[in-house]
């Protein structure tokens, strides 16, 4: 077996050179942006989508592609009780609206399907990335 020896700085040029489907999803998916680009949609397409309609019909559907976007094609299975599916969790306090936890459901849901995470760490990157987004969606103001 031969050992291959490879410097950290060609690791760094290698992933920064990377195109966006070879690197990690939470590398990729940070902004509303990049939401909307990973799905095919521009903004002005989506401001044309939910013009007249009260906002948080606009942020529901942003929260819908986060879903989709960081869980790269995973489609939970509603007839596996095992198959845990996990959402961020939210607290409405004094101090505002905050990202608090994530959650998992295994049978009944109180969570829409389509919001739901394969893991933990995709639903806790969601609640902590796009907090504003879940606000907007979730507490008319």
């Amino acid at each position: 077996m031969e050992t291959l020896e490879i410097k950290k700085e060609a690791v760094s040029m290698a992933h920064k050179n990377a195109s966006d489907k070879g690197k990690k999803i939470t590398e990729r998916i940070k902004t509303v942006d990049d939401v909307l680009r990973d799905n095919n949609i521009t903004q002005k397409e989506l401001d044309m989508m939910f013009a007249n309609i009260p906002e948080h019909f606009k942020y529901q559907y942003i929260a819908e592609l986060i879903s989709k976007s960081l869980n790269q094609g995973y489609t939970p299975d509603w007839d596996n009780l095992n198959e845990y599916k996990y959402f961020p969790w939210f607290k409405m306090s004094s101090s505002g609206f905050r990202y608090c936890n994530y959650d998992d459901w295994s049978s009944g849901s109180n969570v829409s399907s389509r919001l739901c995470f394969r893991s933990p760490r995709l639903a806790t990157y969601a609640g902590e990335q796009f907090i504003e987004v879940y606000k907007k969606f979730m507490v008319i103001e």
